[in-house]
């Protein structure tokens, strides 16, 4: 547990805030969030960082509540879990997922914290993590699919001063760039990252000046205040007390066993929340783990419900205590250290997936299907005409669900903020030719509100190389919800110089590439939301008329379209009235099969035999079995003692 350092013990006076200066002061905030992002995009040189935008700020009071952000506070996780001072001027990183409880999820990510005072005491918190390009491992980019513990994926960076008082510990950072292949991008990366954390605690500063410290503090209070009442108020009036469970799978672990489950009950106990994951599979013995952080889970919670409800209120911590999390050790989403964690991409978008079953079975008016709950990698290493070593991460878009009010968006991110890297970028700095860039028709779910579609990007490849994938979503179905189906699954398929043509799994490592050979990288689309036989005929006509859906694609909403894409309303009737006399009732999720037959079928749709089921992690079966002989001892102990 660190210890926090102020030269002053002058208490901060609470005052009362009127509701302008607060509401100024809340804006004053975002704003300083705001311009942290754009520090770190116009001075980072990493294409994952500066085009894709894979990095996230956060601000926070003193105690480490986030005021703005989008994954939660990452500070009470950093500081519980450093031993030793902070001071003005002090600087902290760390890599480590175990080292702050999940608030990062992954070694890529690099965490700054900077402590933040106002004459000698402490003000807040400004916080940043970006995605590093390589930080060594057995693969380039560091996420090797077959890693087994955390070690085969990179440097582990402990928390450390990496300024202290003021001073840059020029070591610090020189072994930690040093383990890259690319460190000119890590090292540029990283202190664009330290100005931004810096532009976030001078604006705090700023507002202290102006407002006064005592008037800064204080709003921040109300702020934190003011939205747990309203965040409790939405709890109470939306959520039931009775029990609700959702279940959904990551497809495969890429060591042959899958799919794992994540099994979710969610209740309500007065005003507060109760999730509890039991229902979870054991940890995986591969790199599909991921290390849940609570606040980071409780921050989508409350952006889920608000987007829903009212999506004027500004998200800080200040509910937090309203939601209780309840991960057993040992499992895919509490796994035990040194579990691997660099594939944990799957695990945390599927969250975004089991919240929308959860609060879908609990109250109607939230459910919205399935969606692109994942961002697949795509990573393409090698020597370039040049004869200079390159390295080309890209993180795929695909189809956001259907919903209550309205068709999901066709070829999105799973993150509203990251942004697709322009092709012309691509070509322009990897000796890569992108061939085709496109919206796939017909794989977002057929519903009154249609799923987005999913998108297929063909590489072309210009010189040797290594190409590795992580990807999810080709076994299971991103499921359809009120009557609305699946959307499609993802796809990858090599087709090489000589013509011959490969079918790749979903995570694969280091599959070598030629000049010639090409990619074809298809992502999956949303689900479906409501009857597709009550879909609008204006509606088919315009996903017809531009290319989102295909005159056979169109069938599945009953509606028959001719060569020129005209819909015959008369034979479009005729066949609705046959379907909806054919399929009987209509569930509330349509998940495509269950699993057995999904298991059935997996070799003829997909061209890969089924996962074998999934077998508990030998070190979370080890840490079990420990943890169970510790505990006969103490009640052995007990006993005698009585």
């Amino acid at each position: 547990m660190a210890t926090v350092i102020e030269t002053s013990t002058t208490p901060w006076e609470t005052v009362e805030v009127d509701a302008v200066t607060l509401d100024v002061i809340e804006n004053a905030i975002q704003n300083a969030r705001v311009q942290m992002d754009a520090i770190l995009f116009r001075t980072a040189i990493s294409t994952i960082i500066r085009e894709q935008r894979d990095g996230f700020p956060v601000l926070t009071d003193r105690d480490g509540q986030m005021l703005a952000g989008q994954f939660g506070s990452p500070v009470d996780g950093f500081i519980d879990n450093y031993d030793g001072d902070v001071q003005e001027g002090d600087v902290l990183l760390t890599n480590d997922p175990y080292a702050c409880d999940g608030a990062i999820s992954h070694l890529n990510d690099w965490l700054v914290c900077t402590p933040v005072y106002y004459h000698g005491r402490l003000l807040g918190w400004a916080a940043m993590f970006g995605h590093m390009s390589d930080i060594s491992g057995s693969t380039a980019a560091s996420m090797p699919v077959t890693s087994t513990d955390i070690l085969q994926e990179g440097i582990v960076i402990p928390p450390v001063k990496v300024v202290s008082k003021g001073e840059l510990q020029q070591d610090i950072v020189r072994l930690a760039v040093r383990n890259s292949r690319t460190p000119d991008w890590n090292e540029a990366d990283f202190y664009a990252i330290l100005s931004a954390c810096r532009t976030g605690a001078a604006r705090l500063v700023e507002m202290a000046d102006r407002f006064g410290p005592d008037v800064l503090v204080s709003a921040q209070k109300q702020l934190l205040a003011r939205n747990r009442e309203a965040m409790r108020e939405l709890i109470v009036s939306t959520m039931p007390e009775e029990k609700v469970v959702f279940e959904d799978w990551i497809c495969d672990d890429a060591l042959g066993h899958g799919p794992y489950k994540m099994g979710c009950e969610m209740w309500r106990e007065g005003d507060k929340l109760v999730f509890d994951f039991s229902r979870t599979d054991p940890q995986s013995a591969g790199c599909i783990n991921f290390l849940l952080n609570d606040r980071m889970f409780k921050m989508f919670c409350g952006q889920f419900m608000v987007n829903v409800f009212d999506p004027q209120i500004v998200l800080n911590d200040g509910y937090i205590d309203l939601i209780d999390v309840r991960i057993p050790k040992g499992t895919l989403l509490n796994p035990v250290a040194p579990a691997a964690l660099n594939g944990r991409t799957h695990a945390l978008g599927r969250i975004f997936d089991i919240i929308s079953g959860l609060f879908g079975t609990a109250n109607s008016d939230f459910l919205v299907a399935a969606g692109f709950s994942d961002s697949p990698h795509l990573m393409f290493s090698g020597f370039n005409q040049r004869d200079d070593w390159f390295l080309m991460f890209q993180i795929g878009f695909g189809g956001i669900p259907g919903k209550p009010g309205g068709d999901g968006p066709d070829g999105h991110s799973l993150w509203p903020k990251m942004r697709n890297v322009p092709n012309e970028y691509t070509e322009a700095y990897f000796p890569i030719r992108v061939e085709r860039f496109e919206s796939i028709p017909d794989t977002g779910g057929p519903g009154l509100h249609r799923g987005g579609n999913g998108v297929r990007t063909e590489y072309a490849f210009l010189v040797e190389g290594k190409i590795s994938i992580h990807d999810d979503r080709w076994f299971t179905y991103p499921w359809g919800v009120k009557g609305g189906l699946p959307g499609t699954r993802s796809r990858k398929t090599l087709r090489r110089a000589d013509g011959s043509t490969e079918n790749l799994p979903s995570k694969v490592d280091d599959v070598p590439v030629a000049p010639g050979d090409l990619l074809v990288f298809e992502t999956w689309g949303g689900g479906g939301w409501g009857d597709p036989l009550e879909r609008p005929y204006d509606s088919i006509a315009y996903d017809l008329e531009a290319g989102l859906v295909t005159a056979e694609g169109a069938r599945r909403y009953g509606v028959v379209a001719g060569v020129d894409l005209a819909i015959d309303e008369t034979a479009s009737d005729a066949l609705r009235a046959t379907m909806r006399n054919a399929r009987g009732d209509v569930e509330a999720f349509d998940f495509g099969g269950t699993l057995d037959e999904l298991r059935a079928a997996c070799l003829e749709e997909t061209g890969f035999e089924p996962p074998a089921p999934p077998v508990q992690a030998p070190i979370a079966a080890a840490w079990l079995r420990k943890q169970r002989r510790e505990a006969e001892a103490r009640d052995g102990s007990a006993r005698a003692a009585g």
